[in-house]
């Protein structure tokens, strides 16, 4: 019996097992998901999806936002929210009430791919008959094929796309992406040009939305720059998909012919496309990107990172004034004006006339032909315009273009550029816009505005000897000559009257220290030459008086190191910060020209913006994107305000100042080094997104150099490093350890100059990490939202920033690199360099470090961290 009851039991424990051993290979098996439909294996609509073989896309049913509608659709695997890229049945929902009373499925039958419910009511058909045995599956592209019984491709999502377009599709006559929303706009090529893209906009008046010619390579000629009406280069390559030895033209082993490649390319920001430029497989450059057209008629271009998701990189049209054929011929589009169309000087509205499509206005004609006086050039400047019908290269002054232009009775317009020879436009100007950043001068030939008086010359014979009449001829010239002279005397004077009385107005209405007086003072600050390198718009004085309420004390935002700050409100409501150059500031012509030039060509989410600047009298003024936050160090030092930044905040803001240092240093057209990077200077927009300011004691290094020397060192104590400091030896290395100090001043919500006992920060936290209690020193504010392992590696980073040999301390992009990797093991760092305080009981003086800054250097010039 004992025997029996044992033998049950092992009985009972090896059925157990195996039940046990047979459930794990069925959840072993279910994990792993399929990417095929065949005939005897349906897709329901129980939660089930399909996967791609390399699990890069699923596919499955999905609902829309309101969870009212549903539909079968694929969307990218493991990629943040779900992204769809395709819907079987976007113009035929599955309503929520017929999904709950019927199931809905996907499947292979009659040889065709469908989605029907039980009742045989069909929402989507692929209407492509194949033989039996057919099967559909979801490839890695993302591409859902249907192939017959031999292998062969039936059917193709990717031939019937919605509203995206994905790498390994081919733009065509027959493909067209429709919005997935309302159905209204369609991207495609135009159906009687194969050599333009258009967007189509089937309810409204305008039939065609936007338009834009296939775009080709850039060629080595000056023509390059004025493609304006060309889609950018590399998106009529990502649509074409064509040429693998066209990509390898692209690239041809050199990423700076790349990057020079998308920099031409106007339309968008230089820093996101090196990232397409720096791709590490080249024959696959735009994996992780798609092209989409969205419900409100924009065409856009995204690129997925791991770190910030999806970015948009290029989107069109980009405004009003981008739209097709927006205004008439000799039209000028203004978005921000008061009137979008408006005609060019000497030119009249007509009457909008009926060209049996309904596209455009009547446009605007000259105003007269008067031929009593000779015509003239109207000179506009960042303008967009179209392709021009003639050119002459040999012709290498804009007088000369000018010239040309007159002698030619079917001369329009011209436009010279930098000793490239004229381009020539002989019918009427179309497409014109101002303001368009990146655009170029254009001189529209004009008519007489007015047309002076000149009576019919007299035919009687005179009768005076030709003896009398050369005395008084002489005698008149003389006195008209004279009296124009003191004409042109007496304006100059009250000219100079006029721009007195301002100035004694300016300095009544807010007394600031001012540069000297002069009555032009820009002659010799903005060359013409500097002129053309400066691509931001000039504001006159008054528009900026008018802005700040002449400067008063409501609209100061704050003051830093070269002169306070200003809060204007300029037309259309837009807000800006405007930085006036105080005589005391330090900063001189040189540095305010260096600000200008420099910034302008800079493009960056953590750089800030240049919005204009003004050189006007005794003013030097620069305008920025108002910064609703201000800076950094408003928040980091203040005890109210420090509580609002919690860990997360802060990790995002260090890796902002990150990655604009890294386009300053490796990614930007100029390779730069700031100098003067400080809490201070890290600004925060309405989202506290990081963005670095401040460029006047900014360099350019050129080449491919990465460090200089300077008799005159510039920046603020405390943040810079020691080889600068002492030896005025600064590079990219120098940037490195300023960055070092903000991490730690972020981390540990005090500043730098702060003593802590006998050392400053720096020596403080490597006392504490040499003790292994690096974490002591952190801003107790952050300790409860604080990831301890995320914040001893930004301590370590910080640490290998502010090594003493500038040749131990990291690049950039290591930094980037070494903040975003999650399971990386970082070096130890070398003793830093740090502040010893003067005559401190037990203070050693015998290291380098501790005599850091005490050393006196006639050429040191240290500025003061102030409050904005």
């Amino acid at each position: 019996m004992l025997l029996a009851q044992v033998a049950g039991k092992v009985y009972v424990m090896q059925l157990s097992n195996f039940v046990l051993l047979f459930a794990v290979l069925v959840i072993l098996c279910g994990c792993d998901a399929r990417s095929t439909i065949d005939e005897s294996n349906e897709l329901i609509d129980n939660g089930e999806t399909l996967v791609s073989a390399g699990k890069k896309f699923e596919m499955g049913f999905f609902c829309d936002d309101a969870g009212l509608n549903w539909y079968v659709g694929i969307w990218y695997n493991k990629k943040g929210p779900r992204t769809v890229v395709w819907a079987a049945n976007w113009n035929h929902s599955i309503q929520n009430s017929t999904k709950n009373k019927e199931n809905v499925s996907m499947v292979v039958g009659d040889g065709k791919l469908k989605v029907s419910n039980i009742s045989g009511y069909t929402y989507f058909s692929s209407d492509v008959y194949g033989n039996s045995g057919v099967k559909a599956e979801l490839l890695d592209t993302g591409n859902l094929v249907l192939f017959d019984e031999s292998g062969t491709k039936v059917w193709e999502s990717f031939r019937n796309p919605t509203d995206t377009f994905l790498p390994g599709m081919f733009m065509d006559s027959n493909l067209k992406l429709i919005d997935s929303k309302n159905g209204n706009y369609k991207f495609q090529l135009d159906q009687t040009n194969n050599k333009k893209y258009v967007i189509v906009d089937e309810n409204g008046v305008h039939k065609i939305h936007w338009q834009r010619s296939v775009g080709g390579f850039a060629k080595s000629t000056a023509y390059e720059f004025f493609r304006f009406n060309e889609m950018p280069s590399f998106v009529t390559f990502f649509l074409s998909n064509n040429s693998v030895e066209a990509r390898r033209t692209l690239f041809n082993n050199s990423v700076e012919a790349t990057r020079t490649l998308f920099n031409n390319n106007r339309s968008f920001t230089p820093i996101d496309f090196s990232r397409l430029a720096n791709h590490s497989n080249k024959d696959s450059i735009f994996e992780g990107t798609r092209l989409l057209m969205n419900s409100s008629g924009e065409i856009q271009f995204y690129l997925w990172d791991n770190l910030s998701g999806w970015s948009l990189l290029w989107s069109a049209p980009k405004d009003e004034c981008d739209e097709f054929r927006k205004c008439g011929k000799f039209e000028i589009c203004n978005s921000n004006g008061s009137s979008v169309c408006s005609c060019l000087p000497g030119f009249q509205s007509d009457p909008p006339e009926d060209n049996g499509d309904g596209e455009y206005s009547g446009g605007c004609s000259r105003i007269s032909d008067n031929s009593c006086k000779e015509d003239t050039f109207v000179h506009l400047s960042s303008m967009k315009f179209g392709n021009s019908e003639w050119t002459d290269k040999k012709i290498n002054t804009s007088e000369k273009c000018m010239s040309h232009c007159l002698s030619n009775s079917s001369c329009k317009a011209y436009t010279y550029y930098n000793n490239s020879g004229c381009w020539f436009w002989g019918s009427n100007l179309n497409n014109l816009q101002e303001n368009y950043p990146g655009g170029f001068n254009l001189s529209v030939r004009v008519p007489p505005i007015e047309c002076g008086t000149q009576g019919p010359l007299n035919n009687t014979p005179m009768q005076t000897s030709s003896r009398h009449q050369r005395p008084l001829v002489i005698s008149l010239s003389v006195i008209l000559g004279v009296m124009v002279l003191i004409g042109i005397v007496y304006i100059i004077y009250l000219k100079r009257v006029e721009r007195s009385k301002e100035a004694r107005e300016i300095i009544l209405g807010m007394p600031m220290e001012y540069l000297p007086h002069r009555y032009s003072f820009d002659e010799d600050l903005i060359t013409e030459d500097d002129k053309k390198r400066i691509d931001v718009p000039f504001f006159s004085l008054n528009s900026i008086l008018v802005a700040t309420e002449n400067f008063s004390n409501a609209s100061k935002l704050g003051r830093g190191g070269f002169g306070p700050v200003y809060k204007g409100k300029f037309l259309g409501g837009i807000d800006m910060a405007v930085k006036r150059l105080s005589s005391n500031s330090g900063q001189g012509v040189e540095e305010f020209k260096t600000e200008v030039m420099l910034i302008a060509k800079l493009q960056h989410r953590n750089l800030v913006r240049l919005l204009g600047y003004c050189v006007e009298r005794n003013e030097k003024i620069l305008l920025y994107e108002y910064m609703p936050n201000k800076s950094l160090d408003t928040f980091l030092f203040d005890h109210a305000f420090c509580q609002l930044l919690d860990w997360r905040i802060r990790f995002e803001i260090i890796l902002g100042i990150a990655r604009g240092l890294l386009y300053l240093h490796q990614d930007s057209r100029l390779r730069i080094i700031h100098r003067d990077l400080k809490t201070s200077n890290i600004l925060l927009d309405e989202e506290m997104n990081a963005k670095i300011s401040d460029f006047g004691l900014a360099r350019i290094v050129e080449g491919k150099n990465t460090e200089a020397n300077t008799n005159k060192v510039v920046g603020t104590y405390g943040y810079m490093s020691p080889e600068y400091a002492l030896e005025g030896l600064f590079s990219i290395k120098s940037d490195v350890f300023a960055f070092g100090v903000v991490l730690l001043e972020i981390i540990s919500g005090r500043r730098n100059m702060e003593f802590f006992e006998d050392v400053n920060l720096i020596g403080h936290v490597w006392r504490l990490w040499m003790k292994d209690s690096a974490l002591d020193m952190m801003d107790q504010t952050i300790v409860e939202s604080c990831d301890e392992s995320e914040v001893l590696k930004c301590v370590n980073v910080a640490l290998l920033c502010v090594q003493e040999d500038p040749a131990e301390r990291p690049v950039m992009s290591n930094v980037v690199f070494m903040l975003g990797g999650e399971s990386i093991t970082l070096p130890r760092p070398n003793q830093p360099a740090f502040i010893a305080r003067r005559n401190s009981a037990g203070a050693s003086t015998s290291s380098s470090s501790s005599k850091l800054y005490n050393t006196s250097n006639g050429g040191l010039t240290i500025t003061q961290q102030v409050g904005r």
